[in-house]
């Protein structure tokens, strides 16, 4: 039988401790969904997680980008 795959929430907890971040608490994954989703449809499909990445690093809160996004 295949080794069952993690869930989401597991996936993006193990790689936030490979990295040596703490994984987005459910406000912050709703908010970064909500970013992504904005960048998906307003543009093409691989504009969210460069939106996402682009957000990440500019010490905006994920607040202030997404409105931006909207901006945008």
């Amino acid at each position: 039988m295949p080794e069952a795959q993690p869930s989401a929430t597991e996936w993006v907890a193990a790689f936030a401790h490979l990295v040596g971040a703490e994984p987005p608490t459910p406000a912050e994954v709703e908010t970064l969904l909500e970013l992504a989703a904005i960048a998906a449809h307003s543009s093409e499909r691989f504009a969210a997680p460069l939106a996402c990445w682009l957000a990440g690093r500019t010490g905006k809160t994920l607040a202030e980008a997404l409105e931006l996004a909207r901006r945008a």
